[in-house]
């Protein structure tokens, strides 16, 4: 066991390899941001439409 860890620490990484696991954070980091910012408007939608069910001037059931 001892010898395959140290031969898989002692491997030099492959560039393609790091090339792609950058591009792949970095494509994480950009669907996060466009999630909150989702996220965002759903909820102001929400507020909006509180807003205006509070605006109405009867009850929606009577």
């Amino acid at each position: 066991m001892a010898k395959a860890l140290y031969g898989h620490i002692g491997q030099v990484p492959d560039k393609r390899l790091l090339e792609e696991v950058a591009q792949l954070r970095a494509r994480v980091r950009n669907l996060e941001s466009e999630l909150a910012e989702l996220r965002a408007q759903e909820h102001q939608q929400q507020l909006d439409d509180a807003e205006e069910l509070m605006r109405l001037s009867e009850p929606a059931l009577t």
